[in-house]
């Protein structure tokens, strides 16, 4: 991706037609001249399955059958992700690209942003139920994505066969409460300028959806986790879900990497209290006080900060339930109140202490906690 970024268009094409040459007319190594080794796999794998770089691709559609089983299996995921798609599509609404949106197999279950219909370029490509999976179409971000389970960008001629060589693409895999990947997000251009940055806007989004997913599943309480020193609240946080018995039903990418026990969404069901050095219960008793954050031990002997909310809490607050909004954060005035409560506390009712620690004056921090104890 770096290379896209520093090297001409023109000749950023031109090393494109090289490596196709070397790969897919000699069976030679590219020399680097793509953007990513990965590329280099997909073709081959392409090419073992017996397609041809010059076949017309078909864009198939599933049969209807099919295609409703594949709605109703994905409505989880369509309702939680369309208020992402929406602000992505005013985000990107002047670059001539759109977002699609696929389950893990690379079938469409929805699209967003500026699709021209007229262009059946784009048309083909954006109706719900079309297969865009690796197998069906060759090389693209969405298979890609699916496969590499990481981000990736895919530039015109990189794309396997002759007549996806339009697109440029920007894709991020999305994962589910299991951890296991649940769909991707594609960012596509036709004939657009290359904008390798658009990855990093599929990340984000494509982590607001997931934890979308996450909170919407049944829960009695979720836990917002970040090292000491990051506030609590936003797209950065860990997540966790639990039942009334402490049960992890859920977790989000960023949870899995902080915590080793989370890590491998193989290992079946995990009780926090195998994650955390104090008992269960007291994270649901923090969750009832009017300062829910908490610092819990790891195993591992390193610690988090950990802001706890039952699910009534997260629905009365806006960002949870069924009417969550996937991605807000937690309410500032609270996250605020709650870090000035610990800062406090941690000097133990020193005020002017406190004060210093957080860069802000006494009189701050005594209008805050008010401000807090009234709400």
């Amino acid at each position: 991706m770096q290379q896209a970024l520093t090297i001409a268009p023109d000749l950023r094409l031109q090393q494109i037609s090289q490596a196709r040459h070397a790969v897919l007319e000699e069976g030679q190594s590219p020399a680097g001249t793509l953007s990513a080794a990965w590329i280099e796999n997909s073709w081959r794998r392409c090419l073992s399955r017996g397609q041809q770089p010059g076949q017309s691709v078909a864009f198939e559609v599933l049969p209807a059958r099919a295609l409703q089983h594949t709605e109703e299996q994905h409505h989880d995921l369509v309702h939680a992700a369309r208020p992402v798609l929406e602000k992505l599509g005013r985000a990107i609404a002047d670059t001539r690209y759109f977002a699609i949106l696929t389950d893990a197999q690379g079938v469409v279950v929805d699209v967003s942003g500026p699709i021209d219909r007229s262009d059946r370029r784009a048309d083909l490509i954006t109706r719900v139920g079309t297969d865009l999976s690796e197998r069906s179409v060759g090389t693209t971000a969405i298979g890609a994505a699916l496969n590499e389970l990481q981000p990736v960008w895919l530039h015109r001629g990189e794309h396997f066969f002759a007549n996806t060589s339009v697109y440029s693409c920007a894709g991020a895999p999305l994962f589910g409460p299991d951890g296991h990947c649940a769909g991707m997000l594609d960012l596509t251009g036709i004939e657009a300028m290359e904008r390798p940055e658009l990855t990093h806007l599929a990340v984000q989004s494509a982590c607001r959806i997931g934890n979308a997913l996450l909170r919407g599943r049944p829960h009695s309480l979720l836990l917002r986790l970040n090292w000491p020193g990051h506030t609590l609240g936003f797209d950065a946080d860990g997540l966790v879900c639990l039942d009334a018995d402490g049960l992890i039903v859920g977790a989000n990418q960023i949870a899995r990497q902080m915590v080793a026990q989370l890590a491998n969404p193989h290992a079946g069901t995990v009780h926090i209290g195998d994650v955390f050095g104090v008992p269960y219960q007291m994270l649901f008793d923090a969750a009832r006080r009017q300062s829910p954050m908490i610092e819990v031990p790891l195993w591992s002997g390193l610690r988090l900060n950990a802001l706890a909310m039952t699910h009534s809490r997260e629905v009365d607050a806006g960002d949870g339930g069924s009417g969550m909004r996937p991605g807000e954060p937690a309410p500032l005035r609270e996250v605020e109140t709650v870090l000035i409560r610990k800062a406090v506390d941690d000097a133990r009712g020193n005020v002017a202490q406190a004060a210093r620690v957080l860069g802000i004056s006494r009189a701050t921090v005594y209008r805050k906690i008010g401000n807090g104890k009234r709400h």
